[in-house]
């Protein structure tokens, strides 16, 4: 089976916009900056032999702040700079009820049916308390990059990293 790195995008890939101590994603490429670590990280973790998925939340595109497209857009851009496999959003808000949506495993599930992935052997690496949630209730070690908005105490994550570049360290000394 594939063992893989599931991903959330905005805070691990790309910096996050922080405005009143809340996290908020780009809207359009201009305003998205790719972490100087990401490229780095993540060639050293496909040499290591995992599949990268990313999965993100996008509630913006449900409460009108966003598009598709424009999701779409940022994440092409992210996918020619950066050695991804794949992409997959969620676009719902909370009250939706979705089963993809993070803190819910529904993404990560449907990647690993799709892809023959090993989830005990793979890891999801975020910066909210949602994703540490959702990779641990896949069966995925987890690797939380804290953050202000992180809501630790919310989470339990299997590892903390201080940004992308140790979590790769991390998960390159325990993915085999």
């Amino acid at each position: 089976m594939t063992r893989a790195v599931f991903l959330d995008r905005d805070g691990v890939l790309t910096r996050a916009l922080v405005r009143d101590g809340n996290a908020y994603a780009p809207v359009t490429p201009a305003e998205m900056e790719i972490d100087e670590e990401a490229a780095g990280a993540l060639a050293r973790l496909k040499a290591a032999g995992f599949l990268l998925i990313v999965v993100t939340n996008q509630p913006d595109v449900a409460r009108g702040a966003q598009t598709l497209k424009g999701v779409e857009v940022i994440n092409a851009v992210l996918e020619r700079a950066l050695p991804i496999d794949e992409i997959r959003i969620c676009c719902h808000d909370d009250a939706d009820g979705c089963q993809c949506r993070k803190p819910k495993p529904g993404m990560i599930l449907a990647a690993a049916a799709d892809h023959g992935i090993d989830l005990a052997a793979s890891f999801m690496v975020g910066d909210r308390w949602s994703d540490v949630a959702a990779g641990n209730a896949a069966g995925c070690r987890t690797v939380l990059l804290p953050r202000p908005y992180s809501e630790m105490e919310r989470c339990q994550p299997t590892w903390q990293a201080a940004d992308l570049a140790e979590a790769a360290k991390i998960i390159g000394g325990r993915g085999t």
